[in-house]
C-alpha cells in the first residue's frame, strides 16, 4: 500500500472504464476519482479506486496525442 504506486490498465474504450470501476466498488473498493474525462489530457478517460486493501487502482482509456 502506498500513495505513490498505482496499478493501471487500459481498456479498449471508456465505455469499458465505468462497468470495472463499478465493479471494482461492488468488490468493497473505494472510489478516488469517478469515471470521467481528465483535463491533463483531452481523451484521458479514468476511474481511480482504492481496493479492499488500500492499493491504487485506474482502469483508463485515451486516444494518443495528436
Amino acid at each position: 500500500v502506498g500513495n505513490g504506486s498505482m496499478v493501471a490498465w487500459g481498456c479498449t474504450s471508456r465505455e469499458e472504464v465505468d462497468p470495472v470501476s463499478k465493479k471494482a466498488l461492488e468488490l468493497g473498493g473505494t472510489d478516488e476519482g469517478a469515471p470521467g474525462l481528465r483535463d491533463y489530457h483531452s481523451s484521458y478517460y479514468a476511474a481511480f479506486l482504492r481496493d479492499p486493501d488500500g492499493n491504487k487502482i485506474c482502469a483508463l482509456h485515451r486516444l494518443p496525442k495528436a
